[in-house]
């Protein structure tokens, strides 16, 4: 189950208590204060991990709590200390506090890690207070609480490449062609209800991520068809790759498809489409003699002056063409 934002709420263990205690052993006429401090509550952390791809678990478990270390003892024994609970994490999460807008870390490469509640501090014992001037303290220190905080835990896949466009544009298609990726590829409107990722090897020693984004559609910024909810995945991507739908049978117009997508990108977030842009017209296979449409989105891209490749990602024809040109904009060519 792929969860891209979550909300938990963590519970670090508190502290134990101080031990009040005095020495009574044989042959010792004098004892002393022996109390122990109490063990450390267990603490919360997040680290980073390539290999999870989803915040699902966090869904099923939004209260999350550590163990309160255990109290101290005669003897001078330290309580035991709370075991800290770590949590594995997809990269490219994001920890935001529950009620605002502040990112407290970002989880950008694989192993890094993240202490989102700490365990409450172990009590003294009697003996932390024994003085020449007070040689038998009755005083103890109860432990400290440990922290409880609300975070949002956001996921935003980190792609070199976006794939977007209208529902059916093909995008699908093409991941499962230029990757090894194996997306759900039917013939219906909104067949990709999460992102999917593929790796691209353009050669031996160079490669880069390509994300497929589930189709937008006008009105998405405001909650339409599948709505602005994996817009988020496109923000770390550094070029935006436009599929649009030229063939005859679709009843849309591919210039107004395009500047569509553009206008629901821009409403989410401006930065967007000053980005480096491809425009890809897909499904010439099917255009026979109406090229028109072709023609018309040709104009659009030199207008735009952007790159343009007409391909066909079923029959695999200018795929090649356009990994180059995804390979060029990332700078992994010349």
């Amino acid at each position: 189950m792929f969860v891209d934002q979550v909300k938990v709420s963590f519970a670090a263990g508190g502290g134990g208590n101080g031990c009040l205690s005095f020495r009574r052993e044989k042959y010792i006429p004098r004892g002393g204060p022996d109390g122990g401090r109490g063990g450390e509550g267990g603490s919360i952390l997040l680290v980073s991990d390539s290999s999870v791809k989803s915040l699902a678990y966090f869904r099923f478990h939004p209260h999350i709590k550590a163990r309160r270390g255990a109290h101290g003892e005669g003897g001078n024994r330290q309580g035991k200390k709370g075991e800290n609970r770590v949590f594995q994490i997809p990269v490219g999460t994001i920890v935001r506090e529950k009620d605002s807008d502040t990112v407290l870390h970002d989880f950008t490469a694989p192993n890094q890690e993240y202490l989102v509640a700490k365990g409450g501090m172990g009590g003294r014992g009697n003996a932390s207070f024994a003085s020449s001037v007070n040689q038998a303290p009755r005083r103890v220190d109860e432990g400290k609480p440990g922290e409880e905080r609300d975070y949002v835990l956001e996921l935003k896949l980190i792609a070199d490449v976006g794939l977007v466009g209208f529902p059916n544009a093909g995008k699908s298609t093409l991941i499962s062609v230029i990757s090894a990726a194996k997306p759900v590829i039917a013939d219906y409107p909104f067949t990709t209800l999460v992102p999917n990722l593929g790796v691209v090897d353009y050669d031996e020693s160079r490669s880069f991520v390509v994300a497929d984004i589930p189709g937008l559609i006008e009105g998405a910024h405001l909650g339409q068809g599948l709505g602005i909810r994996f817009l988020r995945h496109v923000e770390r991507t550094k070029v935006l790759v436009h599929l649009v739908d030229i063939s005859p049978y679709t009843q849309r117009d591919p210039v107004e498809d395009y500047r569509t997508v553009i206008r629901e990108l821009e409403a989410f977030d401006p930065g967007l489409i000053k980005r480096p842009q491809i425009l890809v017209a897909n499904k010439t296979d099917l255009l026979g003699d109406e090229t028109q449409r072709l023609q018309e989105l040709e104009s659009l891209a030199a207008r735009e002056g952007l790159p343009f490749f007409p391909i066909s990602a079923l029959k695999r024809i200018g795929t090649k063409e356009l990994v180059q040109a995804m390979a060029r904009e990332l700078k992994l060519v010349g």
